[in-house]
């Protein structure tokens, strides 16, 4: 991500968090839309599903100019995602209902610049949380 990506990442992931819960209300119900087949993924509370969604998305949005602190992160939280089922595929949907929801909340405010700075986060987020490491063992 250029410098430039980053700052309009950050400054429109301000402009949305203190509409957190909207945000993430909003995010889900796109992505449900998107494809029904996820909700089967989600169990237990939706609202504190939406908090933590929220917090990583802040936390990614914090270390975008700390590749070598956020990736470890990425990495394992894909690895968790893993065993919720989630699948490589599903990224592309998450994605999708990301971008879209911050279009939706943010209007005029969210220019082709901004789509495009956020999808080129979210093409390092998923690169990242798809990241396996070949164990040692079988690196030979």
């Amino acid at each position: 991500m250029t410098p430039d990506q980053i700052r309009l990442v950050q400054s429109s992931h301000a402009s949305v968090k203190p509409q957190a819960r909207a945000a993430a209300d909003a995010f889900y119900r796109r992505l449900f839309e998107l494809d029904p087949s996820l909700r089967g993924l989600f169990h237990g509370d939706m609202v504190h599903q939406g908090e933590r969604l929220m917090q990583m998305i802040g936390a990614a949005v914090g270390l975008l100019e700390r590749p070598e602190t956020l990736f470890p992160v990425l990495h394992a939280l894909g690895a968790r995602h893993v065993g919720y089922g989630v699948l490589p595929r599903h990224y592309d949907t998450v994605g999708t209902a990301l971008i879209r929801t911050l279009g939706d909340l943010l209007g005029d405010a969210f220019g082709d610049a901004h789509r495009e700075a956020w999808a080129a986060m979210f093409a390092i987020v998923k690169r990242e949380m798809l990241y396996t490491e070949v164990p040692l063992s079988m690196a030979a």
